[in-house]
């Protein structure tokens, strides 16, 4: 079934949506899930609520990327529940260690006057990354999308960890750059 398809049947409220919407964004949104809680039962409740969220939202918004919509949702609903699982082991994980990477590219904590910032911050570290190398972009992204651990990404790229850990430091001093350039930092 078509994104607008998918998306008209929650306009129109009808459950077949969720039954639609896990039969084509199933895998995925558990994919993500996974990647940043390494639980399968967390990744199967960040996904249902994925669901739950999408249902939420549909009569508000009508998402142009069905796909990206509910990614976001499910990485987002993901890192609050690895954060809520290890709040007691701050610094221990990926996705803490990723986002603390990522502190002197991105601007400071959001007020409610910033969330225009916010989306022009979330289009130029899109352009930034479009214009990225496939490695470059590869990397940049099992890091800080999918929060892959250096070691992970090594052996996935045959990579050592050491090439790994200049690559994403150059990428983050690009990014500072760009952001700079951009006016946004």
């Amino acid at each position: 079934m078509e994104d607008t398809q998918i998306v008209e049947l929650y306009w129109q409220r009808s459950e077949r949506a969720i039954e639609e919407t896990d039969r084509k964004y199933g895998r995925y949104c558990e994919a993500i899930a996974y990647a940043v809680c390494s639980d399968r039962q967390d990744a199967e409740e960040c996904v249902n609520d994925t669901w739950l969220r999408a249902w939420n939202a549909m009569p508000d918004k009508r998402p142009s990327a069905l796909g990206a919509f509910l990614g976001r949702i499910t990485r987002n609903l993901a890192i609050n529940l690895f954060e809520r699982r290890t709040r007691l082991k701050r610094g221990g994980g990926q996705t803490v260690l990723a986002l603390e990477e990522l502190e002197d590219c991105i601007p400071g904590p959001m007020d409610p006057q910033r969330q225009v910032e916010l989306e022009e911050l979330r289009q130029a570290v899109g352009r930034f990354v479009a214009g990225l190398t496939e490695t470059e972009q590869t990397v940049f992204t099992a890091r800080y999308w999918y929060l892959k651990s250096v070691e992970e990404i090594a052996g996935r790229m045959g990579f050592t960890q050491s090439r790994v850990k200049s690559l994403l430091f150059r990428l983050r001093k690009r990014l500072g750059r760009f952001l700079e350039e951009e006016g946004l930092c």
